[in-house]
């Protein structure tokens, strides 16, 4: 079934359209939780409101752009009122963790290395994390992320800037990235 059947389906309240809808966006949505949460547990709730609010919303699609992206962004404004409702952006000092994300790569190299820095994203306080996701990973400007999550244009840009900083610190400590210097010895080596 294409996906103009399976939107048509949807409309039309067909609950095996339904299923294949969600069959086919979740796991990727999924993912797009778990950057959000700081649980298993609260990405699955965030995915499955924001799959309510896809199929209550569906009518609103008018088929412009890609219906991925359509599904994209209402799970993206699910997580972020998710967030909204249930944590406080200003507590950017809670480090939660999450389970393992399946990732789809090539090599146990990949794989391994993807999975870590998933997980140093999600030790990112709250606040960061959103911000983070929002802007490097989505691809919203800052004055939309300030719009969205009811803070300032000036905020968002100096949280982004602190998530990256603290993003690249994790990612050294863990050795998944070099230090981008390398500590120049503090005396010359005797040349014989």
């Amino acid at each position: 079934m294409n996906e103009k059947a399976i939107i048509q389906g949807c409309l039309q309240k067909n609950p095996l359209s339904q299923r294949e809808l969600y069959n086919h966006f979740s796991p990727k949505m999924l993912s797009v939780c778990y950057r959000f949460s700081g649980s298993r547990d609260d990405a699955e709730d965030m995915l499955q409101e924001g799959f309510i609010r896809v199929f209550s919303q569906l009518q609103t699609y008018v088929g412009k752009g890609a219906f991925e992206g359509w599904v994209r962004r209402i799970i993206v404004h699910t997580c972020i009122n998710f967030l909204k409702k249930h944590k406080r952006f200003n507590d950017s000092i809670d480090i939660e963790y999450a389970g393992d994300i399946s990732a789809r790569e090539e090599s146990l190299a990949s794989i391994m290395q993807g999975r870590q820095i998933m997980d140093c994203i999600r030790q990112l306080p709250l606040g960061y994390r959103t911000v983070l996701n929002l802007y490097a990973i989505e691809g919203y400007s800052h004055k939309e992320i300030g719009e969205m999550l009811e803070i300032g244009e000036s905020t968002s840009r100096s949280q982004y800037t602190r998530a990256k900083s603290m993003l690249e610190k994790l990612l050294i400590k863990r050795e998944v990235i070099e230090s981008p210097k390398k500590e120049a010895a503090w005396f010359s080596p005797i040349q014989k």
